[in-house]
């Protein structure tokens, strides 16, 4: 292991604070770089910086350039931006669903979304958007309890885009996704269209003459809609119940207790919520850190079917970012957001669980019983042999061991599964799965 940075599980994790920022137009201006006399940059690991304090995440404020969030809209929802037409950004983050994938059948199967070409799905699960605009750029922090800083930050679950705006890059130019082959194919396609013309309207007509500047305009309006307030509407019953002390049931309650108790769900270290504050905003439900969890590999995946392809996450980005030793990051995956996650209809990065009580389960017993969730194997069968010590095998309720007691019984799974459906704002309720539904599932 190299000095400067740490595997997740072995910090003392503290209740989090985040990063906050002022995003005053448009443009996502959340920056953490490593700007001369940036006092919060105290050192960098590789290309990223280490910051010496947080900040309370109330204090951000999000004033994006109304005109460029209806652009943002009109270009969401926009079927011409794919290859072939048809498939708009909706298709895989439907409004209707929490802005979360709705599968149709041949997805539903796989676990992750269908791309714009008939028989290519997404290699990973795509995640809502709803409040993705609180996800800071990537950096790194250590806690005083702490030997060694951790990364924190960075969309998709790799952390490989460092902001709203440089995100739309991955899905729009991905083979199974939008399948767009270049920026000057995707300009040339959206020239003539509506889309293009008020593209053209709004910043000049050198947007469509540049297919590298029409990919910014486009990351910035993107970015627009992405920080409204329509993406973070904070309407759940448990925004409620922080609020308005407007009253859980009784497994309600006790759900949220487990999910609390160290010795128990221990997922508020991971998680996040304040439940004593009635700032909806202080309970986002993640750190944005990373994790090693070693969830059962998706046979389903066309990829999966080659027994030496793995998706090892974060360690990729660690590379092109020069940070130390990065196979130490091999098995890491960011941690999302709970909130609307009773709405998904696949969970976790590859897609392989079907139900949200099957992807409890899993934190439950994974160490356990093991054979149960790795194809009768002992061991972690989507992880290469060369990377499984990354995995937590410390952190409450993954460090048992075989055969030992799990720290959740079934009635604790089943008080956290009906905790989690309190996250799902009002809008999404009846898309929830009913809860006879929520039986586990092999893998």
């Amino acid at each position: 292991m190299i000095v400067g940075v740490k595997p997740r599980w072995v910090m003392m994790k503290a209740i989090l604070t985040f990063f906050a920022f002022s995003i005053a137009s448009g443009a996502y201006a959340a920056k953490v770089d490593s700007a001369k006399g940036d006092s919060r940059v105290i050192a960098h690991i590789g290309a990223t910086p280490q910051f010496k304090a947080q900040i309370d995440p109330t204090t951000v404020t999000f004033r994006p350039d109304p005109a460029l969030v209806v652009l943002g809209r009109q270009a969401f929802f926009d079927p011409n931006l794919s290859e072939p037409r048809g498939t708009s950004c909706a298709g895989c983050h439907d409004p209707v669903r929490a802005f979360s994938p709705t599968l149709n059948a041949q997805s539903r199967l796989v676990g992750t979304p269908q791309g714009s070409r008939l028989g290519h799905v997404s290699v990973r699960n795509a995640p809502s958007l709803l409040y993705v605009r609180y996800v800071p750029q990537r950096y790194f922090f250590q806690d005083d309890d702490d030997p060694y800083p951790s990364p924190f930050g960075g969309l998709f679950t790799d952390g490989r885009a460092n902001d709203l705006a440089e995100q739309i890059r991955g899905p729009l130019f991905d083979a199974n996704e939008m399948n767009n082959a270049s920026p000057r194919s995707l300009l040339r396609k959206i020239k003539p269209t509506p889309l293009g013309q008020a593209l053209s309207t709004h910043f000049g007509q050198s947007v469509l003459n540049n297919p590298n500047l029409f990919v910014q305009r486009l990351g910035e309006v993107f970015a627009a809609y992405q920080q409204s307030d329509e993406m973070a509407p904070f309407s759940s019953r448990f925004d409620d119940y922080l609020r308005k002390r407007k009253p859980l049931t009784a497994q309600e309650m006790q759900g949220l207790a487990v999910f609390k108790n160290p010795d128990k769900g221990n997922c508020q270290s991971c998680h996040l919520l304040n439940d004593t504050s009635n700032r909806p905003e202080r309970s986002l439900f993640t750190d944005f850190g990373y994790d090693a969890i070693a969830v059962p590999r998706n046979r389903a995946l066309v990829a999966n079917r080659d027994p030496r392809h793995f998706d090892n996450g974060l360690c990729k980005t660690a590379a092109q970012l020069h940070w130390s030793d990065p196979k130490q990051w091999c098995g890491y995956f960011r941690t999302p957001t709970l909130r609307n996650v009773a709405v998904r209809q696949s969970f976790m990065h590859n897609g392989v669980f079907k139900t949200l009580r099957e992807a409890v389960a899993f934190y439950a017993t994974r160490s356990t019983d093991p054979k149960h969730w790795y194809h009768g194997q002992q061991y972690f069968d989507d992880v290469p042999k060369a990377y499984r010590a990354n995995i937590n095998i410390n952190s409450t309720p993954l460090n048992r061991k075989v055969g030992l007691k799990p720290a959740l019984s079934d009635t604790d799974i089943d008080d956290l599964v009906v905790f989690l459906r309190t996250l799902t704002d009002a809008r999404y309720v009846s898309q929830m799965s009913p809860l006879r539904d929520q039986r586990a599932i092999m893998p």
